[in-house]
């Protein structure tokens, strides 16, 4: 029951916990921890650098703040957002895993 709840909603949570945490981030930090290859290799530019930068500059209001961090910070955060109501959508209107209707 908890492995089914947990495929269910994992991508949900990830989506909605990640644009929480780029929410409460404060992107004008000069020093952060980063996941990037590319930077942990030593390789000073990357394509995707800065693109969560552009979305949290976004979610706390500086448009221009955000295009400068990244270009494509305002179509990520349109297609996550829609990534999110997609999936709300399809949990509410698809048979539960959880309460033994599996197909």
């Amino acid at each position: 029951m908890i492995r089914a709840f947990f495929l269910k909603y994992f991508e949900l949570a990830f989506w909605i916990a990640a644009l929480i945490a780029l929410g409460l981030s404060q992107p004008t930090q000069a020093t952060h921890f980063t996941l990037c290859p590319l930077k942990l290799m030593g390789i000073t530019w990357c394509p995707g650098c800065g693109l969560g930068h552009a979305v949290a500059f976004l979610l706390h209001g500086d448009l221009r703040s955000s295009f400068h961090a990244h270009w494509l910070g305002l179509p990520a955060l349109i297609i996550i957002t829609r990534r999110i109501f997609d999936l709300i959508r399809q949990r509410i209107y698809e048979p539960s895993l959880i309460f033994g209707n599996q197909l």
